[in-house]
């Protein structure tokens, strides 16, 4: 997939593991597996394939986040992002990354 990113914060954080944003400072536990996690986004070509890997809970958000998809960083974190799929060309995916969250918050 071509991963592309909402917030400068997240694409601080996947290129140098930190960012500049003191609002938005994680452990560096959670910065090494969000890598880990938008590794995985960027090796698949479909969403299917994310059903693979059972460690990242890969879902379907509803509610208010309809449209939205998500994987588990951890526990207690998600990423929350959305995908593009072309319809002609089914292994270009765009996958936008909205937002690394306190899933319990």
């Amino acid at each position: 997939m071509i991963v592309t990113f909402d917030k400068q914060y997240l694409k601080e954080l996947y290129e140098t593991g930190t960012t500049s944003e003191k609002k938005y400072r994680f452990q560096p536990d959670i910065a090494k597996r969000y890598k880990r996690c938008v590794s995985y986004l960027i090796s698949v070509s479909r969403k299917e394939e994310l059903y693979r890997f059972n460690s990242l809970n890969f879902e379907a958000l509803h509610g208010d986040k309809s449209g939205l998809y998500s994987i588990r960083v951890n526990d207690k974190y998600r990423i929350e992002f959305s995908l593009d799929e072309d319809t002609e060309n089914p292994m270009l995916t765009v996958c936008n990354i909205v937002e690394l969250n306190n899933h319990y918050k």
